[in-house]
């Protein structure tokens, strides 16, 4: 197995993996969408809401607002001491109280833990016009993708590993040259009198090239052993935190079922 990054910045990590089946491969997403920890709001106790939100429309959007936190001070509710009673060790508060007119966004959200705040401070809560009032305390938890939305670390997609091949001598004259101006993501360029690739893992593999082209001008494979992923967090992880701590996930129930295989005997 090997793995290979492509290209990274703070919301976003695209990376090879090589030498595996597309069930590794399609577990390992899953895994990362799914059963990846992450912080949302759970409860929220309103004191005060003159908004034309109703209540529980207003608790929804509050779930969906990404929260950062740190991994070692918190537990699931699950498998914290106090047994999902609630605690310091499972739970933080975030209060909020305005008065309008104005517009609420999740930088108004005050928190206990200054470690536990909104990714993005200009996410839009809710409109207060004159003499309206909000306030209202919730209570956050680390939670799975698989129990709720809210909780999902990250979206996630990946395809086989794309090769795109130039035949020189069958990929000529203005009906082959029409392949780059229809190949939506760029992968094709014409310099010099000829057709070259510019980055095949950027193929999207729609066959546009080949089908445009002369027979046998431009030929495009795909490897079944190798993907291409992509990792867009969708909360306060690093994208390539995810992918790592999927990874690690992924290892603990290997471990688990090996385990499970063991008693059977």
């Amino acid at each position: 197995m090997k793995v290979q990054i492509l290209s990274k910045d703070d919301s976003e990590v695209k990376f090879l993996l090589e030498g595996v089946t597309p069930a590794f491969a399609n577990t390992l997403r899953r895994i990362m969408m799914s059963e990846v920890p992450t912080m949302a709001v759970e409860w929220v106790d309103f004191r005060k809401n003159d908004s034309v939100v109703a209540d529980e429309l207003l608790a929804n959007r509050l779930g969906q607002i990404p929260l950062t936190f740190d991994e070692k001070a918190y537990n699931l509710p699950e498998d914290c001491k106090c047994e999902g009673k609630g605690c310091s060790r499972c739970q933080v508060e975030l209060v909020l109280k305005k008065k309008g007119p104005c517009v609420v966004y999740s930088g108004d959200l005050k928190s206990s833990d200054k470690d536990v705040k909104p990714v993005f401070d200009k996410i839009p809560i809710t409109e207060l016009f004159d003499g309206d009032e909000l306030e209202f305390e919730a209570i956050a938890q680390l939670g799975l993708g698989k129990k709720h939305a809210k909780w999902q670390a990250a979206v996630v997609g990946y395809k086989n590993k794309p090769a795109v091949t130039i035949n020189a001598r069958e990929c000529t004259g203005e009906k082959c040259r029409k392949c780059v101006e229809h190949c939506v993501r760029k992968v094709l360029r014409a310099e010099k009198g000829r057709i070259t690739v510019t980055d095949p893992f950027e193929c999207s593999l729609c066959l546009q090239c080949v089908e445009i082209c002369p027979k046998g001008a431009v030929k495009v494979e795909t490897a079944e052993d190798s993907f291409v992923f992509t990792v867009e967090t969708a909360s306060g992880l690093r994208p390539e935190e995810i992918a790592e701590r999927a990874a690690k996930r992924l290892e603990e129930k290997a471990d688990e079922f090996c385990k499970a295989l063991g008693k059977l005997k």
